[in-house]
């Protein structure tokens, strides 16, 4: 029995694992934490049976103690309980599936208890990315990837000497605006952007994929989580999204992985690394399929992704600060507040204005997070 702990139990890849433990008895749920979805965390509580719980607000968990009164469970509240989650002595793996930089801190209190992390929580690398891994190498966790991409790229690393690899690929559909020019992005609206052509994602992951910010930051991910050079990672779009990412070899050998585009085959790859499982769903159909397609990205009409290349040369604390502007701009978009094209205006006018800070820790991590926040909501809140 594998014992696991979830961190973002009830957004889009929480809701998939519990899925996959459904399909697979010999998984366990002991601790689930998540934002304040109290009826959905009470079905999971229900369905799963973990004993520790945590949402983020104390009414959030009065309600749940509430509802949950017939059962054997622990409700902790904020930060101490996303802390206590992570940190379970009878967990064996955690899901850090919540979104945000609110994600650093727990990861470091699993890496330090010596909990693998299957990490779907990319503003950790992003941000502290030069913490993270060197930890998790002196702790000796493995950091698995589930994000779609980095899982492609650690599956094709298999077996592979990290000295032998000349490149990293990583793919990326062109989101649903690929092939517009800015005038006509000028008039997009949130449900134009959530409307991808082939992922099902949270609505935050899909807004940048349609700014193709997410790319740039996974860009960033796969430099610490594979330790390549940035002018060694490339972005390639690739329409079908059947080619998940793919890895360059020295000798021009290239390793690609494919599969149908659903978020449950890197969740389960990583949950029994270096175990493949049986799941049910669609095969690619090379018959249907017919042909896949390449182009270069077209950064200067997307230029969250141009922005992203930039923070991640500086370095230091500019990756924080690309981070927390976007998902603050994402989130007065999502609430119409903004335009689409004003999602990388912000992101580099929150750059221009950031005094870098070079190596920063976890209090000058959030510190330039929260700079950023202010200094959104001193222009538009």
């Amino acid at each position: 029995m594998k014992k696991i702990a979830i961190l973002g139990s009830t957004g889009s890849i929480g809701t998939q694992t519990l899925e996959i433990v459904r399909e697979n008895p010999d998984l366990q749920v002991v601790g689930l934490a998540a934002g304040g979805n109290v009826e959905l965390m009470e079905r999971q509580v229900r369905a799963f049976g973990p004993r520790l719980v945590s949402l983020e607000s104390e009414a959030a968990c009065r309600d749940l103690r509430v509802r949950l009164a017939d059962m054997d469970v622990r409700i902790v509240p904020g930060m101490e309980g996303l802390l206590e989650v992570a940190g379970m002595e009878e967990s064996e793996i955690l899901v850090t599936a919540i979104v945000g930089m609110i994600g650093i801190r727990p990861t470091i209190e699993a890496i330090k208890k010596g909990k693998d992390i299957a990490l779907a929580n990319k503003e950790t690398l992003v941000t502290a990315g030069h913490i993270i891994m060197p930890l998790a190498a002196r702790r000796g966790v493995s950091i698995l990837p589930v994000d779609s991409e980095h899982s492609a790229i650690f599956q094709a690393m298999r077996g592979e000497r990290r000295a032998c690899v000349e490149k990293l690929l990583i793919t990326a559909s062109g989101g649903p605006f690929r092939g517009r020019t800015k005038a006509e992005l000028a008039r997009v609206q949130p449900e134009d952007a959530l409307r991808h052509p082939n992922w099902t994602m949270g609505h935050k992951i899909t807004i940048d994929s349609a700014t193709l910010v997410n790319k740039g930051l996974e860009v960033m991910e796969a430099r610490w989580l594979f330790d390549v050079d940035l002018a060694d990672i490339q972005v390639v779009v690739h329409p079908q999204s059947i080619i998940h990412s793919m890895v360059a070899f020295q000798d021009g050998g290239i390793i690609a992985q494919l599969g149908m585009p659903d978020m449950k085959l890197p969740i389960q790859y990583a949950l029994f690394y270096p175990d493949r499982r049986p799941m049910r769903g669609k095969r690619v159909d090379f018959y249907e399929l017919g042909s896949i397609t390449f182009e270069k990205p077209d950064m200067e009409t997307f230029t969250g992704l141009k922005l992203a290349m930039r923070a991640a040369r500086e370095g230091g604390s500019m990756p924080t600060v690309f981070n927390a502007a976007n998902e603050r701009a994402v989130s007065l978009f999502l609430q119409k507040r903004i335009r689409f094209l004003e999602i990388p205006e912000i992101i580099e006018r929150c750059m221009e204005a950031h005094g870098r800070v070079d190596d920063p820790d976890v209090d000058a991590i959030l510190a330039a997070e929260q700079e950023t926040y202010e200094r959104i909501s001193a222009i538009y809140e």
